[in-house]
């Protein structure tokens, strides 16, 4: 007997996903909808997403807390060193481990760590008379559980899809985590602008310890090498320093490595000092939903950034993305430090966060497809404290230039970035060309 998607002429859900694994639908293999084919990957994929949601609520709203409250460009520099700093420090140890232990147990463990502090945070400025000593304590310990899981949770990702399509994978990974940061601070800014008190920054804080369940959920459920099965013959030091031998001894790694870490500390300080710019240039007060959107804006071009490489741009060869990437940034970052009309900041913040995240994606792409199984936790574990360990270090060490003037400090990110750009050629960043 014939089935009702039989009779009606239609196709049944479980008909459609047959013809695509017989290839009866053709997909362009490294193309997004071709990395959303892996159920693995879809799991892991969707946990994360889901999670890095409530991530954002609270990497946001904890800045914007920060300024409301104290209305220091110092602390809030002080707030993404202790959050993204450890990445610099234990990154590469975190890498090490991620290559030679068991990744699950290890991963849900980083999670439940950061459940924990989440906790504790949404408890500490629930008070009317916030302090900051203890609040940066909490974020510091948020931020070594995060740097002591982040490699692993990269290192996971590359083997969830085919190399084929790796780089569809890749695109929708930056797709995930800038999608996160258009949805998680909008809810997070409905949230903490629902009350005159400090209540809704604690709600905030709390629906983000909720959400690390769906990434435990992912980690348990997707089917991924638990082992990477990494030797190593000495101790803790040479699990430190092995990765760094890795990278200084391949010219290709060197290179992609040297543009993000300086444009990661030269040229992303726009966005940790995001809440002083936004107050001070534009009048928009961080404890409002013209804050929010404008980091939602930001977000949303970020994301179509990163869609943009494993679907317009597939068929390019990434490597020739990075140096128009590097261009577009400069001149969009340029143009972002000089505004003093709010209305106008949103479609430039916009456009900023599209050439950023074009460029990144691209390297990122660049690089995970030249490294093996066997180091990339270690490899990607410098590309975290680049990514995002370099970026606290800039912000304590560029707080009092923030302070002084917020304009300096953009226009000199702008142009780094132009300095990049000219670099960055296309054949610079090949393997044939750097063998």
């Amino acid at each position: 007997m014939k089935s009702d998607a039989h009779r009606t002429g239609e196709l049944s859900v479980e008909q459609i996903a047959e013809a695509l694994e017989e290839g009866d639908v053709a997909i362009q293999p490294g193309t997004a909808r071709a990395a959303l084919r892996h159920r693995d990957f879809r799991i892991f994929w969707g946990g994360l997403f889901a999670s890095n949601i409530g991530t954002w609520m609270q990497n946001v709203i904890i800045g914007a807390y920060l300024q409301e409250n104290f209305d220091n460009a110092r602390l809030i520099g002080v707030k993404e060193f202790v959050q993204l700093g450890p990445l610099v420090f234990l990154s590469m140890l975190a890498g090490a481990i991620a290559d030679s232990v068991d990744r699950r147990r290890y991963l849900v463990t980083m999670q439940c760590l950061q459940i924990a502090g989440s906790l504790v945070l949404a408890a500490l400025v629930a008070s009317d008379e916030p302090v900051a000593a203890p609040i940066l304590a909490c974020m510091l310990g948020i931020g070594l559980a995060n740097a002591m899981g982040g490699p692993g949770m990269s290192a996971i990702s590359p083997s969830l899809v085919p190399k084929e399509d790796l780089p569809g994978a890749i695109s929708l990974f930056s797709f995930q985590m800038n999608m996160s940061r258009v949805i998680g601070p909008v809810i997070g800014q409905f949230l903490y602008a629902s009350t005159d008190s400090n209540a809704g920054a604690s709600a905030v804080f709390a629906v983000n310890a909720a959400t690390y369940l769906f990434a435990i959920y992912g980690l348990l459920r997707a089917r991924y090498p638990r082992r990477a099965g990494a030797k190593f013959d000495g101790g803790v030091w040479e699990r430190f320093v092995s990765g760094f031998r890795i990278a200084w001894d391949d010219p290709l790694l060197r290179r992609v490595l040297f543009i993000l870490w300086t444009l990661s500390f030269l040229s992303l300080n726009f966005i940790s000092f995001m809440p002083t710019h936004a107050a001070r240039s534009f009048g928009i007060d961080p404890k409002s939903e013209p804050y929010g959107v404008l980091y939602a804006v930001f977000g949303l071009g970020a994301a179509a950034g990163a869609m943009s490489v494993g679907s317009v741009f597939s068929r390019r060869d990434k490597a020739t993305l990075i140096r128009p990437g590097l261009a577009f940034f400069s001149i969009f970052l340029l143009v972002f430090a000089q505004l003093r009309t709010d209305w106008i900041a949103y479609p430039v913040a916009g456009m900023l966060g599209y050439a950023y995240f074009v460029t990144i994606t691209s390297l990122s792409t660049v690089m995970q497809a030249s490294i093996s199984e066997d180091v990339r936790g270690r490899v990607i574990a410098l590309w975290i404290m680049g990514f995002g360990g370099a970026v606290g270090i800039a912000a304590i060490a560029w707080g009092p230039v923030a302070e002084w003037s917020i304009r300096t400090l953009l226009t000199g990110g702008a142009v780094w970035g132009a300095i990049l750009a000219v670099i960055s050629s296309p054949g610079s960043l090949r393997r044939e060309a750097t063998a």
